[in-house]
């Protein structure tokens, strides 16, 4: 609760300072104008499946590097399933759907069955998918050139809530994938033994926990969300050019999820905390675009968070040794 509380105020002074840092001449906040918070909110829905997605194999004690480049698979296959194979939209949603989740259990596979460590397995799949859509692509970029309209409100529809304000789908899509994603991790089984593998996986397996097919079951959900994700974002901005689409997307991932209390080692995580940790980093995003007028520092801040929350993870747990 601490962390949920810290993570709020957090946001809420970040809020408050660039709102009023972006005061226009006419004495209005570019910061809350009501375009700026739509497509805030929008990036917060579309980053926070993503960070949902890392959350998955993080809390087993596992890493993904691919996200970015399942992303990139879905991305380029959804405007190729609905112009060139002609299925319908909903159709060819749920066939890209499949074909990112058996990508996770062929990482899966690869991390139980042959016990090869999933940093390897994933940095090769992350090179792997991203070339191969390269090739298939011709490096040209890849449209719907008209097809795909019924699923477009998926990424850029609005619920009106106020004047000058709407509540994008996308947000809605991340409650949704959220209260499951809650649901599985607390009040079932399974996911209860998903958090005993991150704690401790031999005493997991001794405790008859079948290890094995959770394992499995973690990294194909982990794609299965990014494949959403990827499907969302190309929805989103029309077209995707798979030598950069999806491009460092593992990375704002795996940061949202550890800003949001993630632990790297495995066995801890909060949906709540990695929804307001992947929030947080899209509104620093937000603020150095607005403030600086410039992007430079993005990876940086990025690049900071995943190393202070693994340098935070690793002073807690030596922390608890010494008091075990």
């Amino acid at each position: 609760m601490k962390k949920i509380l810290g993570l709020s105020l957090l946001i809420f002074v970040i809020a408050l300072v660039t709102s009023l840092l972006t005061i226009d001449d006419a004495g209005r906040s570019l910061f809350l104008s009501g375009l700026n918070l739509e497509n805030l909110a929008t990036r917060v829905g579309l980053f926070g499946v993503l960070s949902l997605a890392a959350a998955f194999v993080i809390v087993t004690g596992g890493i993904d590097l691919s996200i970015g480049s399942v992303v990139c698979v879905a991305g380029c296959m959804l405007p190729w399933t609905l112009r060139d194979l002609g299925l319908p939209g909903v159709l060819g949603l749920l066939f890209v759907l499949a074909v990112t989740g058996l990508i996770g259990l062929f990482h899966g596979l690869l991390v139980v069955r042959l016990r090869l460590q999933p940093f390897v397995v994933t940095l090769c799949g992350l090179l792997l998918y991203r070339g191969v859509m390269r090739a298939l692509a011709g490096d040209q970029s890849v449209g719907f050139r008209g097809t795909g309209e019924d699923l477009r409100w998926l990424a850029t529809g609005r619920l009106p809530l106020f004047e000058g304000f709407g509540l994008p789908v996308p947000l809605l899509v991340l409650g949704l994938v959220g209260g499951f994603t809650a649901v599985l991790w607390h009040r079932t089984v399974a996911g209860r033994q998903l958090f005993a593998l991150g704690h401790n996986l031999e005493a997991a397996r001794l405790a008859g926990v079948p290890t094995g097919r959770l394992t499995i079951l973690a990294y194909v959900m982990c794609s299965l969300l990014a494949g959403l994700g990827g499907c969302l974002f190309v929805l989103d901005v029309n077209s995707a050019q798979a030598a950069s689409f999806g491009n460092f997307y593992e990375l704002y991932a795996i940061a949202g999820a550890v800003l949001g209390g993630t632990a790297l080692r495995g066995g801890e995580g909060q949906v709540l905390g990695i929804v307001l940790g992947a929030s947080l980093m899209q509104l620093l995003s937000n603020a150095i675009n607005l403030v600086a007028d410039s992007n430079q520092l993005e990876f940086a801040i990025v690049g900071a968070v995943i190393l202070i929350g693994a340098a935070v993870d690793e002073g807690l747990r030596r922390y608890l040794a010494r008091r075990g």
